[in-house]
């Protein structure tokens, strides 16, 4: 019997790739994801005025309220787009007490949510130039990407010898602007803004939403993170 042909090292490696990544990947299929947000938001109860003139009061749940939408928010391009972002804004607002007046019914509050997306090809600290060995380790010849790929869910799988692939990297924010109708003044506005690898789904705005609404009606000054965990 013939001495079977030993494997050669790339081959080797190869195998060992795979299958670490198969290993990750099966790994994180019950895990959760994190969405880290940075949060400003800034209150001004104290400015909306009162029919007695007496001093206002933070509004305490429940309220309802009505959506307001800016001019290019009611474009029919961005319509759908908008009418599910309101859809998730509610639920987030229902977390605090806040739901949307019923037909025909004024409510004291409106709302105005946006959101937006900056899609980069690779994330700003990653060089087009990266080695062909990845992370600069090896002699690099010039091939632009990286040694790994990071799937719509988040799972990492490395294959450091294959010619590697540009992986999108995106920028989000959401913005929540809450004004008292019968005034048209600003009373609470607060934004949350994520930055990731993560594809776009409703599980991911939703936490952007919940992040954005943390400590709501009385946020703490300042910038702060806010961290919401979403099953994969």
């Amino acid at each position: 019997m013939t001495n079977p042909t030993p494997l050669r090292p790339w081959a080797s490696l190869f195998r060992m790739a795979v299958a670490a990544g198969a290993l990750f990947a099966l790994s994180g299929c019950a895990s959760v994801f994190l969405v880290d947000n940075q949060v400003q938001s800034y209150a001004r109860w104290a400015d909306r005025p009162t029919p007695t003139g007496a001093a206002p009061t933070i509004p305490q749940a429940p309220q309802v309220f009505g959506f307001d939408r800016l001019p290019s928010q009611q474009d029919s391009r961005s319509g759908a787009g908008q009418d599910e972002l309101e859809r998730l804004a509610a639920i987030a607002l229902a977390k605090v007490g806040w739901t949307p007046a019923a037909a025909g019914v004024t409510a004291p509050w409106t709302v105005e949510v946006s959101g937006g997306t900056l899609r980069l090809p690779r994330a700003p600290w990653e060089s087009p130039y990266d080695g062909y060995w990845g992370g600069g380790f090896g002699p690099g010849f010039g091939f632009p990407g990286r040694d790994y790929i990071v799937t719509g869910t988040g799972q990492i799988i490395y294959a450091p010898l294959f010619l590697r692939m540009e992986t999108p990297y995106y920028k989000r924010e959401v913005s929540v602007v809450i004004r008292h109708a019968a005034s048209g003044r600003v009373v609470y506005e607060t934004r949350a803004a994520h930055d990731g690898r993560w594809n776009s789904s409703n599980a991911l705005w939703s936490a952007m939403l919940d992040a954005a609404l943390s400590n709501f009606p009385t946020p703490p000054a300042g910038l702060r993170q806010v961290n919401i965990e979403v099953p994969r």
